[in-house]
């Protein structure tokens, strides 16, 4: 048999006993992969009779892209929104914690704050790409402080903001800077938000909507000045109602400008959404669904007290409740406070959107931040292949590849827990 290295030097890596995703179905096959492509093994054996140079045993592992996480507020006790001395090193070690979650790039997300901690914590993060050492940053994600006070959620309502004085510029004194910001969340409702969605979309930030009591048409209105994502659906905005569904109603809106495509981001925890609701979202617009975590720094911890920015939070189970509230609710013989998970990716999802993690969890969140013409060369593009013994529960990512794309940019490094 000819050798290998009269096609290219490097090897070529087949991954055995894996399954696959392909047509919304896992079916079981080999990868082959050799100098950062996919491989058709037809024509590596019949043209080339080449063979493996490496096999990797997957034990009947799922390999997908790695997941994009574009809402997390942070985890293993580092929170995004405060500004420490070692707030570098703490985003590092989400970074790198995350991977074996599958999670190969993220926005970290900073709530609601005064501009002191935004001047402070933005300019330490940076874009990069991930690898063995952590995940990719894919840039900020900002959700507040221009929010509805009615609907505010856990963020503080004394860090709450409006545009009514200088529009844009108010935005900008607040933040201090765009330079690594990927999504703004505000409100559509506020006035003069119109302005301050067209310059942030011609800079090529992704406006979402959220936090909100807007109704359909002041939504829709914001969609045609260039929002393209909701903030996890149903949470902290109108509920749907048949007369005006509110933000909800983009979902099947035909005030959509043509050829644009709205994202919406959903907590499927099974605490925030019901699974039914998830569904009803999923079949009205199953090519908008981005799963996200909303994880918070007692992601991976054990239940007690942590912190949401410039709140204190107690973890009680799978809630979370803002502690200064959390006897209140007590007392009054009911918890209906705010509630974060605190895993790491989404673990109750109805049984279609389990059979197809790659799309929820992959692709539409590589097409929302890239304008959903998702090129190999935009760096939200590049994921991390992971193996998972069964949806949600992962293993570890390895290799570096575009979404939708075959190219791979890395060797395979897995390590099988």
């Amino acid at each position: 048999m000819p050798s290998n290295k009269s096609v290219s030097d490097s090897p070529i890596v087949q991954f055995t006993n894996c399954r696959i995703l392909r047509s919304h179905r896992l079916q079981r096959d080999d990868l082959w992969v050799r100098d950062g492509k996919i491989l058709d093994p037809e024509k590596l054996f019949f043209d080339e009779k080449a063979s493996a140079d490496i096999q990797l045993d997957c034990k009947g592992c799922i390999i997908a892209p790695g997941f994009i996480d574009v809402q997390i507020n942070g985890g293993f006790g580092v929170d995004f929104s405060l500004a420490t001395d070692d707030f570098k090193a703490g985003i590092d070690l989400v970074s790198q914690k995350i991977l074996s979650h599958g999670v190969t790039s993220f926005c970290p997300t900073l709530v609601t704050s005064p501009p002191s901690v935004y001047h402070q914590v933005l300019p330490q993060i940076g874009v990069r790409n991930g690898g063995a050492q952590g995940a990719g940053i894919l840039g900020a994600h900002l959700e507040g402080p221009f929010i509805s006070k009615e609907k505010k959620g856990a963020h503080p309502e004394h860090c709450l903001r409006t545009f009514e004085t200088g529009a844009f510029q108010d935005l900008l004194s607040t933040y201090g800077s765009l330079e690594h910001v990927r999504i703004v969340t505000l409100a559509p409702e506020m006035k003069r938000s119109s302005e301050v969605i067209r310059e942030l979309t011609q800079r090529g930030i992704c406006v979402s909507l959220g936090h909100s009591v807007a109704n359909l048409s002041q939504a829709e209105e914001a969609v045609q000045h260039g929002a393209t994502f909701i903030t996890h659906l149903f949470n902290a905005m109108l509920p749907f109602h048949h007369r005006d569904p509110g933000i909800v109603g983009l979902l099947t809106s035909d005030k959509v400008p043509a050829g644009r495509r709205v994202f919406y981001g959903m907590i499927s925890d099974g605490i925030h959404t019901n699974p039914a609701a998830l569904r009803i979202a999923h079949r009205a617009h199953p090519r908008g669904l981005v799963l996200v975590t909303d994880a918070i720094a007692g992601m991976g911890l054990a239940p007690g007290r942590h912190t949401l920015g410039q709140q204190v939070v107690e973890i009680d189970g799978l809630n979370t409740y803002i502690a200064a509230l959390l006897a209140e609710l007590q007392a009054a013989g009911g918890r209906e406070g705010t509630a974060e998970k605190d895993h790491s990716h989404p673990s109750c999802l109805p049984p279609r959107l389990a059979a197809d993690p790659c799309s929820v969890s992959c692709s539409h969140p590589a097409q929302l931040l890239s304008g959903w013409s998702c090129r190999p060369t935009s760096p939200c593009c590049q994921h991390s292949l992971s193996l998972a013994s069964s949806w949600p529960f992962l293993v570890q990512p390895s290799i570096s590849i575009p979404s939708g794309h075959t190219v791979l940019s890395q060797p395979p490094c897995f390590s099988l827990l």
